[in-house]
């Protein structure tokens, strides 16, 4: 998702790719496709899309994947959504959530 930025190399998100069996999991469940499959193994296309939600490591078999749910943006957005506030990012618009 290009438009999904709140802060850039925030996101806690690691891929440990000796670990990884290429199932394809990850791919399948992150929202924002941050993840995909190459040469049978996970790679990390857009870390910055990430939100954290935790769906890639709660669904890797392999525990390949790690994440912190919400350290970064995520709690943040999902709050801003809920109280239907404007986003403090900076840009003043709050096209980035």
């Amino acid at each position: 998702m290009k438009h999904f930025r709140y802060l850039e190399g925030v996101s806690t998100l690691v891929l440990d790719k000796a670990l990884c069996t290429g199932c394809g999991m990850c791919k399948v469940v992150c929202p924002h496709r941050v993840l995909t499959v190459n040469s049978r193994k996970a790679d990390i296309v857009d870390k910055n899309a990430c939100m954290e939600c935790g769906a890639c490591a709660n669904n890797c078999p392999v525990n390949a994947l790690s994440v912190t749910p919400g350290v970064g943006c995520a709690a943040y957005i999902i709050q801003t959504w809920i109280n239907k506030d404007k986003a403090a990012c900076g840009c003043g618009k709050g096209e980035c959530c």
